[in-house]
């Protein structure tokens, strides 16, 4: 793999709406790092005037950004929307007039179907004449219709993981026809609260529960870009994590398909992508993914083990759900979107022992 190098004449004024929450905080602190982003403005309704340390401690002492309202913006190059589901789209030819480039991390433009979101999602889509103009922020799958992009929709957390540990497998035609069923055990991060829900509730960190044993909204996702159009079943489980998503999917596999195979159908899909690492080794204590080993990185480590008896693949795959599930695979897609090294700023390598 060659260096990394980056033009040094580039930088791109970034703003972020919504930037106390954990996408919006993760986003910042990434791109806080970025050799070719500046970030101007952040803001923050609740907490105008505060610096963003107050709500992210982490940046104490590496930015002296002060949150600001949503009507005091001024334009920037790359506008990051890191708002509530629904909010974007209701207001998106306003953000449309502050940037050139919109990356929206909610969900408000990932499915393409209007009608399959309003299944989903509860309600009509408040711009469905928009949705044609966005690109589906999964580098390894969409990295052609990335470039150049300047309409960003970044995937959601458990979509990525499940579609990332499935996708080799069914683009190859591997997978007999069968429902697959896979669950994940997500963080709190990934489960719907906030970093200040989080910091006001601890007590809400420490239980494992099933917040959502079917209908999770990732599944149009899934469904929308896995080949094969097999039926998918989603469960998730709530850790006492607050970052984090090990996912664990059961396919089917023909008679005669050996472990070898399955090897080689993710060697064959994933074998150049800088942040997919298959994880399988026959001895020592790290045999399998393990989220906690990806904390703050952009790493997807996916692993498997075969039953020859049944032909059944148990595939797991892990990820930092707010890095590779959200602000990670938002830096990923931009540095495509721009022509840049697509591991731009994102070569945090974990840390160990975690």
């Amino acid at each position: 793999m060659t260096a990394l190098t980056y033009p040094t004449s580039e930088r791109l004024s970034v703003a972020i709406v919504g930037g106390s929450g954990y996408a919006g905080g993760e986003f910042l602190r990434l791109a806080l790092a970025h050799p070719n982003l500046n970030v101007t403005q952040v803001t923050s309704e609740r907490n105008a005037g505060s610096p963003v340390h107050f709500v992210h401690p982490n940046l104490r002492s590496i930015s002296n950004l002060k949150f600001r309202r949503v009507a005091e913006l001024e334009a920037a190059d790359v506008v990051v929307l890191a708002l509530p589901h629904g909010s974007a789209a209701k207001r998106i030819a306003e953000f449309e007039g502050l940037g050139n480039t919109i990356i929206d991390l909610s969900a408000d433009f990932r499915i393409r179907d209007p009608e399959v979101y309003a299944r989903y999602y509860g309600e009509a889509h408040p711009a469905p004449e928009k949705l044609a103009d966005w690109v589906y922020g999964n580098p390894e799958l969409h990295r052609e219709d990335l470039k150049g992009a300047t309409r960003i929709a970044c995937a959601g957390c458990f979509a990525t993981s499940v579609i990332l540990a499935l996708y080799p497998l069914l683009r190859l035609g591997v997978v007999t026809g069968r429902d697959i069923i896979a669950t994940g055990l997500v963080g709190s991060s990934a489960a719907g609260a906030s970093a200040t829900e989080a910091s006001h509730h601890p007590e809400r960190e420490g239980s494992l529960r099933v917040y959502k044993p079917v209908g999770h909204r990732h599944t149009a996702e899934a469904m929308q870009e896995l080949p094969g159009r097999f039926p998918l079943h989603l469960t998730a489980i709530a850790t006492p994590r607050v970052r984090g998503i090990l996912t664990t999917a059961h396919v089917w596999v023909p008679d005669g398909y050996s472990e070898r195979d399955v090897w080689s159908a993710y060697r064959e899909v994933y074998g150049d992508e800088p942040f997919i690492r298959i994880v399988k080794v026959n001895k020592g204590i790290h045999r399998y993914p393990d989220p906690k080993l990806l904390d703050g990185t952009n790493f997807c480590d996916i692993g498997f083990e075969m039953d020859n008896d049944t032909g059944r693949v148990v595939i797991m795959s892990a990820i930092d759900n707010l890095v590779k599930g959200t602000a990670g695979h938002a830096i990923q897609s931009l540095n495509i979107a721009q022509g840049w090294d697509e591991r731009a700023g994102l070569g945090f390598a974990g840390l160990h022992p975690a």
